[in-house]
């Protein structure tokens, strides 16, 4: 704050308190007041406040049980959405299994469960799941799972020359890593 002197006001003049007088005069003022509150009061405004913290507190729990429920029921719904995109694959199975087993019937049944392949991936990318697949790549351990490592060949030191499993993420988030064989010198 400012220091401003102000003018002294003429010889019989009374002037009205400045704003720096009225702070002082409320500050002092409750705490007169606060020796002057009865026992019952306190006791009082004691209460007052015991009943709050008693509300506060369970206000607070029926909101944390709240919010854990919607968080259960989301998990819920988000399951069961993906679930139901996963049904017409099972179906698709199904018919696979229950398809004859004739030499004719070999190639298509090839060709359909490419297709159910093709059907599985589409829903992952369209659930943001991207898939690692390092062939030719240098070996990550923030990515890949070295299964075992092959030395010699054409490959450079620590090159992925072989794939068992492809990794998978979610976002920034790693769900499975990619099962492959380095190659060391």
């Amino acid at each position: 704050m400012e220091d401003v002197q102000q003018a002294a006001p003429p010889e019989g003049l009374e002037t009205a308190p400045t704003a720096s007088e009225e702070q002082a005069a409320t500050v002092t003022a409750p705490e007169a007041t606060k020796s002057a509150e009865s026992p019952d009061d306190l006791r009082r405004q004691r209460d007052d406040y015991y009943d709050l913290l008693l509300r506060k507190s369970a206000e607070f729990d029926n909101y944390r049980r709240r919010t854990d429920r919607e968080r259960r029921d989301l998990g819920d719904l988000a399951a069961a959405d993906l679930i139901r995109e996963l049904l017409p694959f099972i179906d698709n199975l199904e018919r696979a299994v229950n398809a004859p087993a004739d030499e004719a019937s070999v190639e298509a049944f090839r060709r359909g469960v490419e297709l159910i392949h093709r059907q599985m991936l589409e829903v992952l990318e369209k659930r943001g799941v991207q898939v690692i697949d390092p062939l030719g790549a240098d070996f990550d351990p923030h990515l890949h799972e070295a299964v075992t490592s092959e030395s010699g060949g054409t490959a450079r030191d620590g090159e992925v020359i072989e794939v068992f499993s492809r990794g998978y993420k979610l976002g920034d988030r790693l769900l499975r890593p990619a099962m492959v064989k380095v190659a060391t010198a």
